[in-house]
């Protein structure tokens, strides 16, 4: 059900919705997070992230209003988060001096500068992607190569996964499971480029792009490349599902939450996301640069 508000949402509304969209996603998924935390004996600062991190977003979403150049956009982008990431260890050890408990100081800043680099700036990168050139096409093929790569690691692995991948970790991931990811993937990955000029000609004729925001050009890219970055973004996708799985085996649950009912939390939806999104804005911020 949700499939289709977020393929409007990244292709048709104003970067700037994507980027409160994204902020507001960030945020609950940072609630999450820092409640699994309380399981590591961790006393987070809740308010104090939570409000950093929407202040973050509230500033990336006026900023994605002032730069429709793509170089000027990504180089923007680039001095905000190391700003911010160099920031954010003051910020929270600074607040954390305010504790009854010092020793519980340190361990609640390092939390909410992890949740800052761990979610807030991924999902960042995934709103300063869809302000470069074919943005929406590539943020699509971001989430269809994660999505086609989790589904058939799901089925295959639970059909025929026979050697378990991280049995600690994650005891029903499969290296079969895996294999199928990485294949799926490419092949979805490979379609979309293969494709990239009448699916973005049918997305602009059923105005639900812009021209900057899909692939017109002439010549038809190269498999090579487009295979070799599928397999990257699919390997850094199954590495943040296992990631995730660590934080929840450690804290002893389940799921991250319990706000999509049947589905676990926000942070068990977007692991991969986390890891993912950060593979392909480097790609395409190097390509912009070059």
């Amino acid at each position: 059900m949700l499939i289709p508000i977020v393929l409007a949402l990244i292709l048709r509304a104003p970067v700037w919705a994507l980027a409160l969209v994204a902020g507001a996603v960030a945020l609950l998924t940072i609630h999450e997070f820092l409640k699994l935390t309380e399981s590591y004996g961790v006393s987070p600062l809740t308010l104090p992230t939570l409000g950093c991190v929407g202040i973050y977003f509230f500033f990336l979403a006026a900023e994605t209003t002032r730069s429709d150049t793509p170089l000027l956009s990504t180089g923007n982008f680039l001095i905000t988060i190391g700003f911010a990431a160099a920031l954010a260890p003051f910020l929270f050890l600074t607040r954390a001096m305010r504790g009854e408990d010092l020793r519980a100081g340190y361990p609640a800043a390092a939390a909410s500068v992890f949740a800052f680099g761990y979610i807030a700036l991924p999902m960042a990168m995934l709103v300063q992607l869809r302000q470069q050139w074919a943005g929406a096409f590539y943020v699509l093929y971001l989430l269809l190569v994660v999505w086609a790569g989790d589904i058939f690691a799901y089925f295959i692995g639970k059909s025929i996964g026979r050697h378990l991948m991280a049995p600690r970790i994650s005891p029903k991931k499969t290296w079969e499971g895996a294999v199928a990811s990485v294949l799926a993937s490419v092949g979805v990955g490979c379609l979309l480029f293969h494709y990239a000029l009448p699916i973005s000609s049918a997305l602009l004729r059923w105005g639900l792009i812009e021209r900057r925001d899909g692939l017109f050009g002439l010549e038809q890219p190269a498999m090579w490349p487009v295979i070799r970055l599928t397999i990257t973004i699919n390997i850094a996708a199954q590495l943040g599902d296992l990631v995730e799985s660590l934080l929840k085996r450690g804290a002893g649950v389940k799921d991250s939450g319990a706000l999509l009912p049947g589905h676990g939390g926000m942070l068990d939806r977007i692991d991969a996301l986390l890891f993912a999104a950060p593979v392909l804005w480097f790609y395409a911020a190097w390509r912009v640069m070059q």
